[in-house]
């Protein structure tokens, strides 16, 4: 899902109507198998971004991306991670209702800025879609398609986050993975090879590619054609030009590495040299309401599986999650009740933000 260049008053005239939920707009953006539409939540008056799939398109490898997806962002919810409100499934089509971009993507951005980015301006997005990915992978959730159109930005939270989780997956320490995917300008060269490859490792690589275009303003590995770029790719052949710092180059050069085992780890990234002195306040966007991160209501049953408690610890839920919470994470099913009370507990937290 691209961010949206502007977001102007939108026009439901002649509308579509979704479950008595949703009013649907404008369309925002449309895929090989999906159309994503401007929506607005009939209750709360929330405007929300809908993808609406044809399940009838997909194929099998298709309907498993897609599976996976759904799969992968209820689990992961974070402040610099689009948010997946709710899922809908009918017999031809899937919907998923997710927050609106309003502020357009990177690679939009990036291309506005000639020769790239500040340093001190790119060093504040870098290092949230750092803490997106190094919280993804503590969930053992690999993107496998980071790149700057998978990121977009959120003015009013000051915030950027990663979207389109259409080819993430989950992951275990230690095993390899093999599905060969992503975009060649962003992808590792393991994955080209199609070889075997260490899940996190490849999400390393594209941070690599991605911080690179935010300070030079062009990939590293750009050629006039796709077969003398994948050379330059498995060569791990780039240049830096000279306007970019020591400290820079150095972060870029330990991500970009052609051995997946000599590529810096997230927790080496985000104590490097070149990521320190930020305020950390500009990096900490509003927290997800409690009701997202799985608030425990006082009559609610207590679940006791251990292993349910380690997950949303790790989430970042520091009190005793309920079975209801944890269904709603990690399933799409839910309530009409549940995403109202969600769109609401948002609209406040946006409200207090813009104050």
């Amino acid at each position: 899902l691209r961010g949206i260049k502007y977001l102007d008053e939108p026009c439901f005239s002649g509308r579509l109507d979704l479950s008595g939920l949703y009013h649907l707009g404008r369309t925002l953006g449309r895929g090989h198998f999906a159309v994503v539409k401007l929506g607005r939540h009939v209750n709360t008056g929330q405007l929300v971004a809908v993808k609406m799939i044809d399940k009838t398109k997909l194929d099998v490898m298709a309907t498993s991306h897609l599976l996976q997806e759904v799969k992968c962002m209820r689990l992961v919810q974070h402040p610099n991670v689009v948010r997946l409100y709710e899922v809908i499934d009918t017999p031809t089509t899937l919907y998923l209702v997710m927050e609106l971009a309003e502020g357009g993507d990177l690679y939009d951005y990036i291309l506005r800025h000639e020769g790239g980015v500040a340093e001190a301006t790119a060093k504040r997005h870098f290092a949230q879609i750092v803490r997106a990915v190094s919280y993804c992978h503590q969930l053992h959730v690999v993107h496998r398609d980071l790149k700057p159109e998978n990121v977009v930005f959120f003015p009013q939270q000051g915030a950027v986050k990663l979207t389109d989780f259409g080819f993430s997956n989950l992951f275990q320490p230690g095993m390899m993975l093999a599905t060969s995917c992503g975009s060649l300008a962003y992808s590792a060269p393991e994955i080209l090879l199609g070889e075997e490859y260490d899940a996190p490792a490849v999400d390393i690589w594209s941070l690599g590619v991605i911080l690179y275009m935010l300070v030079c303003g062009v990939p590293p590995f750009q050629e006039t054609n796709d077969s003398e770029t994948l050379v330059m790719i498995l060569d791990c052949r780039y240049t830096v030009p000279e306007h970019v710092s020591e400290d820079c180059r150095d972060l870029i050069s330990r991500m970009l590495q052609k051995d997946p085992c000599c590529r810096a780890c997230l927790d080496e990234i985000e104590a490097h040299q070149w990521l320190q002195g930020l305020d950390d306040a500009l990096l900490s966007p509003e927290a997800p309401p409690h009701w997202v991160t799985g608030a425990l209501s006082a009559t609610s049953p207590s679940l006791c599986a251990p292993e349910s408690g380690d997950l949303l610890a790790m989430r970042g839920v520091d009190f005793q999650a309920t079975g209801k919470t944890i269904y709603h994470s990690l399933f799409p099913i839910q309530q009409q009740m549940d995403s109202t009370a969600l769109l609401l507990c948002y609209r406040k937290q946006l409200a207090e933000i813009s104050k």
